[in-house]
């Protein structure tokens, strides 16, 4: 016996049918009052339609009701004409056999004496979208495109472009772009005038790829004629068209200076525009035409300064961000012109913390001789805000000021300042700035050392902050009496560091204190050393052994490798290039200037040009166990062929235990080391290779390294544990998938019950995820099924990412693995081929 069905806890409005009786009860009212002429009938539609839509709108499905909903539509009240087009526009394209129901009282509609209604009615049917009634379009639009009413051509100057989509050979053959052309030129009304200019730049521009006929076409836009006829009637149209006019003439290119002067003398006062996007439009052009005039190029940015600044200030939040965007791409090609206005970028207490961090992007870029004072001292103010992002981002702002050589002195101070702030957020932001001042101007060491001697590295957590700590450790560790013992301490805490950055700068800082001051460091160089060889992390690991043979070979060698005398750091490295920069500049006005990216680096594949991307992610479906929204998968196929060898030659030249390496490495036994000096060290100008394993007993015993001959084995890997919530959108797994090389490649044999319980993917994807390893997409019939699955640690975000074909004819699986932490991928392969044999057991 079923169970009986569960009651909602929300009791249903009058206006939602809870069951199919009440979708008949709409559908008999309705037919009762089609035709129906008797007083109130209309309002009495009104009600049952109000409901209907209501219902649609919710996602019940009425598709029932359409024959009823269009016998009702026989009636001149514009209100019940608007809901009876809304409801079948969005069920005539899923059901086309409905949609033909409709043609009729459509094309009726066209030709009704109220012209709203006849360009409702339009509208509605160019929005049916069904390739099979093109036939019937042409003659509602044709008969639209000469109406008097301009309402009813504006419709129809779209229903063109739709038409165009449906069916682009129709459109063409009836000759419809000529039309639109001839409306363009002659069309009293400014609205149908430029809804002719953007379905023609579309559709010429569509054509153009392959009709040398359509491109001739789309180059008559841009001609002298055209251009000067909608610039001469832009103060008529809308702020929309205004902008589409704009966009257009920024792409005309004048004959001489003259004609540049006479357009934007003609479009000087746009710039007062109370709409931004009009401002921001003609400012585009403005900037574009002047570009091979320096000295007006200059002129025109002095121009916009005002508007620009005005519309920051009078908008919303979303709109200031909008404009600061493209103020911020002014700013840093021509950072002089907006340095007296830099007041106008302090923040205030009500604004957003994303117009906050723009704005103190801004002041960075602005600051010069003049006003860095100023600036620097509303930026300390900042580092006391309770929005501590927004207080990190000023004291970075502070610290590239710095790096700018603006008033070294008094910033230096400040900085200084920070150390003594008893703030976490604010000594570690602190502590990354003094690093980089020390880097670029040495002469500040002592000043600097002598704070941040005070710092106790207990009190720093966060691991960029304790790596400038520790580079500072290493590298002033002669002007720092206790800089050996901190750092012997935190080498007996290194199984305590989780930071792989963290544990690489400790490495150099011992070696680089070991060189200034051998006897108090030695002991824990050896205890470093020992430690890093055995890190699991590739990098310390290989780090480490390199220091390890640099000391086997010559001391003298490895300081002119490790501590060789450093030059000041006069520039530091921009993180976009002076091409992208020019590439942004290029698509003014649009999102890439508030992405602040070029628009191929986030639109779609279709939308990229010449640029060539990789497909991904096969013909899957997003598994209902990937997350709660459900998006559909993009094509997905691994692209590893280019590798240069494969991951089975790859392994094979891999000794188990060598850790990649084919070079012995000592172990630390953890005993104290005798004393040695430094001249004992000096080995004769060998190969390593060559050396006799003697020869490295002297540094072995310096360092209290246990040296063995033969291959020492890499220490097991830590247990590896699966984050049981662990979660990822499609977007980041194809960009990883595409990132990451492969791993691991395998072939898995899967246990008979495990094959005959395999009827559909979802059986195993709930088995996978009670072992923490979760789909992202599934798909394929018996016997051939297509897994994508991902994981990630416990302790930290490193995922795995793993393709797995399974043929149950076989009972075999092919398993592909990808991963952050490639070291820890055998690891992981292990679990999986685990929680896949177990699978269909009991």
């Amino acid at each position: 016996m079923a169970p009986p069905q569960q009651q909602s806890q929300r009791s249903p409005s009058p206006s939602q049918p809870s069951g199919k009786s009440e979708v008949s009860d709409l559908k008999s009212q309705l037919r009762q009052l089609a035709g129906s002429r008797a007083p109130g009938a209309d309002d009495a539609k009104r009600d049952l339609f109000k409901k209907v839509i209501s219902n649609m709108t919710i996602g019940i499905d009425v598709s029932a009701l359409f024959g009823e909903m269009v016998m009702c539509s026989a009636t001149s009240d514009i209100v019940l004409k608007k809901m009876c087009y809304l409801y079948v526009g969005n069920y005539a394209k899923g059901n086309p056999e409905l949609a033909l129901l409709t043609i009729n009282f459509l094309q009726r509609d066209c030709k009704d004496e109220d012209p709203m209604i006849r360009g409702l009615a339009l509208r509605s049917l160019c929005s049916l979208r069904v390739e099979n009634l093109v036939e019937y379009l042409v003659g509602p639009l044709g008969s639209g495109l000469k109406d008097n009413n301009s309402y009813v051509r504006t419709v129809a100057v779209i229903g063109v472009l739709k038409l165009y989509h449906i069916s682009a050979s129709t459109c063409i053959d009836a000759d419809f772009p000529q039309t639109l052309k001839h409306l363009l030129l002659n069309d009293p009304d400014t609205q149908v005038v430029a809804n002719c200019l953007s379905a023609l730049q579309e559709i010429w521009t569509l054509e153009s790829t392959t009709s040398e006929e359509a491109a001739r076409e789309r180059e008559t836009l841009l001609s002298k004629p055209i251009v000067y006829y909608i610039l001469n009637r832009i103060k008529e149209f809308s702020e929309w068209a205004q902008c589409l006019v704009l966009e257009l003439v920024a792409k005309y290119i004048p004959s001489d200076n003259s004609e540049i002067f006479d357009i934007m003398n003609l479009l000087e006062d746009r710039l007062q525009h109370a709409n931004g996007a009009v401002v921001l439009a003609t400012i585009k052009l403005f900037l574009h035409l002047t570009l091979s005039m320096a000295d007006v190029h200059q002129q025109v940015y002095e121009r916009i300064k005002a508007p620009l600044l005005t519309q920051v200030s009078s908008g919303s939040p979303e709109q200031s961000y909008a404009i600061l965007s493209h103020l911020h791409l002014l700013v840093m090609r021509a950072p002089y012109i907006f340095a007296a206005d830099y007041k106008h970028f302090y923040c205030q207490y009500n604004e957003p913390s994303y117009v906050k961090k723009l704005k103190l992007e801004m002041l960075t870029a602005v600051a010069n001789e003049s006003n860095t004072y100023e600036i620097v001292t509303e930026l300390c103010e900042y580092a006391a805000n309770v929005d501590i992002p927004i207080a990190r981002e000023s004291i970075r702002a502070v610290g590239k000021i710095a790096l700018q050589q603006y008033d070294v002195n008094a910033i230096v101070d400040r900085l200084l300042q920070f150390l003594e702030m008893e703030k976490d957020y604010v000594t570690s932001e602190a502590l990354v700035l003094v690093k980089d001042l020390l880097r670029k101007y040495p002469q500040w060491s002592q000043d600097c050392i002598a704070v941040v001697g005070n710092i106790s590295s207990k009190n720093v957590q966060e691991p960029k902050a304790k790596a400038a700590l520790i580079w500072m450790l290493g590298e002033y560790s002669q002007d720092m009496q206790d800089a050996p013992y901190v750092l012997e301490s935190l080498v007996e805490n290194w199984d305590e560091e989780h930071s792989a950055e963290v544990r690489l700068h400790l490495l150099t800082a011992v070696m680089k204190c070991f060189f200034k001051r051998p006897p108090e460091t030695q002991k824990a160089l050896g205890a470093a050393l020992a430690a890093g060889i055995a890190d699991f992390h590739q990098d310390v690991h290989d780090r480490a052994l390199f220091y390890y043979r640099l000391l086997q070979y010559k001391v003298s060698v490895a300081e002119s490798v490790v501590n060789p005398p450093k030059q000041a750091v006069s520039v530091f490295a921009d993180t976009q290039s002076n091409e992208i920069k020019d590439r942004i500049f290029d698509e003014f006005n649009t999102l890439s200037v508030v992405y602040q990216k070029p628009s191929y680096m986030f639109t779609d594949k279709e939308h990229r040009g010449t640029f060539e991307f990789s497909d991904e992610l096969g013909n899957l479906s997003i598994s209902a166990e990937a997350g709660d929204s459900v998006a559909p998968a993009q094509r997905v196929e691994a692209n590893d062929k280019d590798l240069l060898l494969s991951t089975t030659e790859k392994e094979e030249g891999r000794e188990p235990g060598s850790n990649g390496s084919a070079y012995s490495a000592p172990s630390y036994d953890g005993s104290s080391a005798p004393s040695a000096s430094l001249a004992d060290l000096a080995y004769p100008s060998t190969s390593i290779t060559a050396q006799a394993p003697s020869s490295s007993l002297a540094i072995d015993d310096l360092l209290g390294l246990d040296f063995s001959v033969g291959t020492a084995a890499t220490p097991s890997p830590p247990p590896l544990n699966l984050n049981p919530k662990a979660a990822m959108d499609p977007g980041t797994f194809q960009q990883k998938w595409r990132q990451l090389p492969i791993s691991i490649s395998e072939e898995y044999s899967l246990s008979p019950q495990g094959v005959a319980s395999l009827t559909s993917p979802h059986a195993l994807l709930r088995h996978m995820q009670s072992h923490s390893i979760l789909c992202i997409a599934s798909g394929g019939q018996s016997p051939n099924f297509k897994f994508f699955f991902f994981a990630q640690k416990a302790e930290e975000a490193s995922t795995y990412l793993v393709e797995c074909i399974i043929n149950t004819s076989s009972a075999k699986s092919q398993v592909k693995i990808k991963a952050d932490d490639q070291n820890s991928s055998q690891a992981f392969s292990t679990i999986f081929q685990s929680a896949l044999s177990k699978f269909g057991l009991p």
